[in-house]
């Protein structure tokens, strides 16, 4: 049945933070599927780096990952890195998740995930084909220091996004995701109390379902 048939949850592509990976990713967003159950499901995809040293609580079989670094194999989100690796290879795997696991119509973004997922709105808004989705969640989202990567935030990103701040997240703080809205055309920016995850209680479930029903089959898109 066509894409956007009615009736249909929306489909997300869900990008990780860094150090995580598409499993750890999933177990810990069990509150925003069930906040999104029957309106939209997230498909999650593992980011092509792993990060080297790995963690106690390592898994052999689920190293933690990065999309990109800012160092040899170490990543700060404040860092001005003056040669960032890794980059072109995480656009390739979304591009590729897009096309293998699609269609899709969105982004869902977490910490370093909505760096890339911003990345990507910018290409998607300069009309690249490799990204076909409509819009992005960006939790937790920053803008890349590196001067490599500036060409993503020269112009407004014309793409509907909703923007998750923690106002306690200590690891991404607050003003750097703030800054990230303000280099798009029209966001929403949704404040919370909490620090960084992805909250899906009851304030944040409103959110997003206001956000994502825009974009429902049938709403007159």
């Amino acid at each position: 049945e066509g894409a956007m048939s009615e009736g249909r949850p929306l489909r997300l592509l869900a990008l990780h933070g860094y150090r995580q990976s598409e499993h750890r990713f999933r177990q810990r967003t069990g509150a925003l599927r069930k906040a999104l159950r029957g309106r939209a499901e997230l498909v999650a995809v593992s980011a092509p780096h792993p990060v080297p040293g790995g963690g106690e609580d390592d898994d052999g079989d689920d190293p933690p990952r990065g999309w990109w670094f800012s160092g040899p194999g170490t990543f700060e989100a404040g860092e001005v890195a003056a040669a960032p690796a890794g980059l072109e290879e995480s656009l390739s795997a979304v591009a590729a998740a897009l096309a293998e696991h699609g269609p899709f119509d969105g982004l869902l973004g977490f910490s370093q995930g909505a760096a890339l997922a911003a990345m990507v709105c910018a290409l998607r808004a300069r009309g690249d084909p490799r990204f076909p989705v409509a819009f992005a969640i960006l939790v937790a989202g920053f803008a890349s220091r590196a001067p490599a990567h500036g060409h993503f935030y020269r112009e407004p990103i014309a793409l509907p996004t909703l923007h998750v701040v923690g106002d306690a997240d200590a690891v991404i703080a607050a003003p750097l995701s703030r800054e990230l809205a303000q280099h798009f055309v029209e966001p929403v920016v949704l404040t919370h109390p909490g620090g960084h995850f992805v909250p899906a209680a009851a304030p944040q479930k409103k959110a997003y379902l206001d956000f994502l029903d825009r974009f429902r089959p049938g709403q007159g898109q």
